[in-house]
């Protein structure tokens, strides 16, 4: 195999004009959903893609399956607490486990740029098969491909994964039930962050880590331990406030958010206070919310903060409605405004 190298990535909708979609780099949010809603959804329609979930969950006899896809092409390729190999597998991993699903194997294929140094194709192939044995997944099959110089960048990365659903549980928006309560699993911001710094080359006082991890091992503890859960969604390109947006509008219900029970590592806020981003829709690569009836949350949190190094799994709001879409957050100071998805991401290139 040739040295390689490869390039840019996903071009969400800018604008929808004259019927004409138009491209463009870094967009997201709104955007990206208006595209998937008006071109892609209807294209495929079919009642496994109508879940509008992380994964598929499908049949085959007496088996229930999941079974999911995902490209990552983040920038830079190596960055604090983690590299685009670990970040392909717990990503994928992650959205199995969001499906309720024990994750078993998975596909990985490269794209690769002419001109990409073996030593670190090296490094993130190394990188993949430690994340894999962390998650206890195995690699089963995969595809390498090369394109000229200057046609990507770096290296792109393509992974799916399918796993088996063992437990009679369905998750999802259209489960989600008026006074579920809402848990996020951890502090906020630090992969968004983290990405940025390695980027831009920005020092701050304090080092900033991706949250990267696989998140598969916290959810099967909680299925195992027979607590209710009603929905997952990890908080990926579009952070917490995306995530709770989209489950909003798929699901028909309306959440009451509360914005000072949301963790946010002081030295995250600061740096998003500094370069004017807002931590609530910035990517997490190791963090989920769930909604759970009250009965049965305490012991949730208990489980949860088991797995989470912070130890820092809360109680962020509530289901207030079943029948109406919305999501209110209370502020920190006290009034309230309604989350809605930005019409672009604030960071491109994060996974």
């Amino acid at each position: 195999m040739a040295p390689n190298r490869i390039g840019t990535s996903h071009c969400p909708i800018t604008r929808v004009q004259d019927q004409h979609i138009l491209l463009a780099h870094g967009g997201g949010g709104r955007l990206m959903n208006q595209l998937i809603e008006t071109l892609i959804q209807p294209t495929f329609d079919n009642p496994i893609i109508q879940q509008r979930h992380d994964g598929a969950v499908f049949a085959i006899g007496d088996s229930r399956l999941a079974f999911t896809t995902d490209s990552y092409v983040v920038q830079p390729l190596f960055f604090p607490g983690g590299d685009i190999g670990s970040l392909a597998v717990f990503g994928t991993v992650n959205d199995l486990a969001m499906c309720a699903a024990k994750p078993l194997y998975l596909s990985t294929s490269f794209i690769l740029e002419e001109g990409f140094k073996l030593d670190q194709f090296e490094q993130i192939v190394r990188s993949i098969r430690e994340a894999a044995d962390q998650a206890g997944v195995k690699i089963i099959t995969g595809d390498t491909k090369v394109v000229e110089s200057g046609k990507a960048d770096g290296i792109f990365i393509n992974t799916a994964g399918v796993g088996l659903v063992r437990y009679p549980i369905n998750v999802g928006a259209h489960q989600i039930q008026a006074n579920d309560l809402i848990v996020l699993s951890g502090d906020i911001g630090r992969h968004g962050v983290a990405i940025l710094a390695a980027r831009e080359g920005f020092s701050f006082e304090a080092p900033f880590a991706s949250d990267s991890a696989p998140l598969n091992h916290c959810i099967l503890d909680l299925i195992q331990q027979a607590i209710e859960i009603h929905c997952l969604r990890d908080l990926t390109r579009g952070g917490l406030a995306t995530a709770l947006v989209e489950l909003s509008e798929t699901g028909n219900v309306r959440f009451r958010i509360d914005e000072s029970a949301i963790p946010v590592r002081e030295e995250i806020r600061g740096a998003c206070e500094i370069l004017g981003f807002d931590p609530l829709y910035l990517a997490n690569e190791g963090r989920f919310i769930a909604f759970i009836p009250s009965y049965c949350v305490e012991k949730a949190l208990e489980i949860v903060n088991e797995h989470s190094p912070g130890r820092n799994a809360t109680i962020i709001g509530r289901v207030i409605s079943a029948t109406q879409q919305g999501v209110i957050l209370k502020t920190q100071i006290g009034t309230t405004r309604i989350l809605d998805m930005q019409s672009g991401e604030q960071l491109p290139r994060i996974c």
